[in-house]
């Protein structure tokens, strides 16, 4: 194991968890916690990071592979939830509300998927 590489993961991960932390806060005082909204910002928004970074290391910029993990692994991996996004669905459950937990997973592959592509075209437009 490269362990620049680990450190560079370690390192990212610090602020894409702290970012996760800051964004899931202020989503959820804005939004109150009967849906959960902050776990799907911080997802869509994850999403549409990584799809503008692909496009951006694609035609652009080749960063080391220490960069690169430090970004897709370390900062996209802590700020995005897919642990979360299940005990939400979990919970949602729980409570008996299948309507809201099926939206929720719909809503969450949905826009994750959209955010994405729009990253990775609002990239590709406007660099070329």
């Amino acid at each position: 194991m490269n362990i620049k590489i680990l450190m560079a993961v370690a390192f990212g991960g610090a602020f894409g968890a702290v970012g996760r932390y800051l964004i899931m806060s202020q989503v959820g005082h804005w939004f109150g916690a009967a849906f959960p909204f902050s776990t799907l910002a911080v997802n869509v928004l994850g999403s549409f990071i990584l799809g503008g970074l692909i496009e951006v290391m694609a035609l652009v910029w080749s960063p080391s592979e220490e960069v690169r993990a430090m970004l897709v692994v370390g900062v996209l991996g802590a700020l995005t939830t897919f642990s979360t996004f299940s005990m939400d669905i979990y919970f949602l459950m729980e409570r008996g509300d299948a309507f809201s937990a099926g939206l929720y997973v719909a809503a969450s592959i949905i826009f994750c998927v959209l955010a994405f592509y729009g990253g990775l075209h609002v990239l590709r437009y406007a660099l070329v």
